[in-house]
């Protein structure tokens, strides 16, 4: 009896470690289609990006004038801001995070940690040279975020936008357009 119960603790340890592995790199994958950008320039990402469009989820449910910051920190990893006004409670809330390269530091592939151990996916698939408009992916095409270093990027960039992601399988037609204050 008495090994039997070590027998059952020990492949239920080791089920369990098997299946947070598993679900821990299946966080860093990337959609089928998409492709990070390449010779991307973290010195020229960092700064303050506005969150022009996104496709819900909790974390983000409700709020509004949406940024994210990016700064890389002397420890070689990027400190994450985001930042969002909640109209219903009437607060802001700000959550504070970290990525590091998931590859090497010239490809848009990040992995995000607000949690702790638990990352996830961070692709940048699209990015004009002046490093002013980023489309940006999560693991799957559930997570879908277009950023701007202005609030009102002009319509050809959201057109844009809309086609690529689209065509890569993102459900466009179910994108918020958080507001912004002037």
């Amino acid at each position: 009896m008495y090994k039997v119960t070590i027998y059952k603790e020990s492949m239920f340890k080791i089920f369990f470690m098997a299946l947070v592995s598993m679900l821990l790199s299946a966080c860093t994958t990337v959609p089928v289609g998409v492709t990070p950008v390449d010779n991307f320039n973290l010195s020229k990402y960092q700064g303050k990006w506005y969150e022009v469009a996104r496709l819900d989820h909790s974390f983000e449910r409700g709020l509004e004038q949406v940024t994210a910051e990016y700064q890389l920190m002397p420890e070689g990893h990027v400190k994450v801001t985001n930042r969002g006004y909640s109209t219903e409670d009437e607060t802001w809330n700000e959550a504070i995070g970290k990525a590091k390269f998931v590859e090497s530091k010239n490809i848009g592939f990040l992995e995000v940690s607000f949690f702790g151990p638990f990352y996830g996916s961070y692709i940048i698939f699209n990015l004009d040279e002046q490093y002013q408009h980023s489309f940006v992916a999560g693991p799957n095409t559930s997570y879908l975020w277009l950023l701007s270093r202005t609030p009102n990027p002009d319509k050809t960039v959201i057109d844009k936008f809309l086609k690529i992601s689209e065509k890569l399988g993102f459900d466009t037609s179910s994108l918020i357009f958080p507001e912004h204050s002037s």
